[in-house]
């Protein structure tokens, strides 16, 4: 086995690059959309450098290693530098050639063309979104693909049902005509104080409710932590814990997910890699269901 210094710098240590895998990891460097602290342009890289710590054994409770599963790192897309609109295009085109894909954001902004590619291909998917914000404003300060505005767009474009959506961890400043207009096309919104109070197994229990049968994105904001388990993040909010996200997670079993991201890891506000870790982790923990899947 390899020391963990030495893994490979790549998700999990993994050594392909077949953009034809079944499962393919690739990292987004794009934080145009941010609205406070950028930086997550540098997350690729770290959230894989941090994923050296899970690669020396099996899940403690699932008992699967991923890294058995077909899957592959095939580096970072690219974007149009500068160019918002170009960027997204240029994302969507590159995720259109993959089966299944765990993006390694980047701001949140990058989560809508990841949806558009998606739906061209099976149309609208449920959604599970951890988060802090609701991401459902129709523009950010004045502009309209800001990492704001990322569901706002997915629902009006058709790329979600709202009424097969969950937002977990809700809890930041928002306009009341931003919370009504989400709760309104049907989305469930489980706030950071309800998870805290109800606990993950009923958490987890009600995301089973509202997703069922239907084929579901796994968008993972790691703003959902609070600062004291993700400090490196663009907007951070108190809130949960690094163990009640993973511990939704793990309870997840079954669903039928399509694809995920992990976003918002901002390394120049991180500190020993706590964010990053935190967001290797995840992307960890869901290869881990879709290895479960596979059985």
């Amino acid at each position: 086995m390899t020391a963990t210094f030495s893994v490979l710098p790549t998700f999990l240590g993994v050594d392909q690059d077949d953009p034809n895998s079944p499962i393919c990891v690739a990292g987004i460097p794009f934080d145009l959309g941010t609205t406070n602290r950028a930086g997550a342009r540098f997350a690729p890289a770290a959230i894989r450098h941090a994923s050296r710590m899970l690669t020396d054994g099996d899940h403690p409770l699932h008992w699967i290693n991923p890294v058995a599963i077909p899957f592959a790192d095939i580096g970072n897309f690219s974007i149009a530098l500068g160019d918002i609109a170009a960027s997204l295009a240029e994302i969507e085109a590159q995720a259109a050639r993959i089966k299944h894909l765990v993006a390694l954001g980047g701001d949140h902004g990058v989560t809508l063309p990841l949806l558009r590619a998606l739906a061209k291909r099976s149309g609208p998917c449920a959604l599970v979104h951890f988060d802090a914000h609701m991401d459902t404003w129709a523009e950010n300060f004045g502009q309209a693909f800001a990492h704001g505005s990322v569901f706002y767009h997915a629902i009006r474009e058709g790329l979600v049902d709202p009424r097969r959506m969950v937002q977990v961890g809700i809890r930041s400043p928002v306009e009341r005509t931003v919370h009504d207009w989400t709760l309104a096309r049907g989305v469930t919104m489980i706030a950071a104080q309800d998870v805290h109070e109800q606990g993950p197994v009923a958490v987890s229990d009600r995301i089973r409710q509202v997703i069922g049968e239907a084929t579901a994105y796994l968008s993972f904001d790691i703003d959902v932590l609070d600062p004291a388990f993700a400090p490196g993040t663009g907007t951070p909010e108190v809130g949960l814990a690094s163990w009640q996200a993973q511990a939704i997670l793990r309870r997840l079993r079954g669903l039928r997910f399509i694809g995920m991201d992990v976003v918002e890891v901002c390394p120049p506000y991180d500190v020993a890699e706590i964010t990053a870790l935190a967001g290797a982790t995840m992307a960890w923990e869901y290869l881990c269901l879709l290895a479960i899947g596979k059985d």
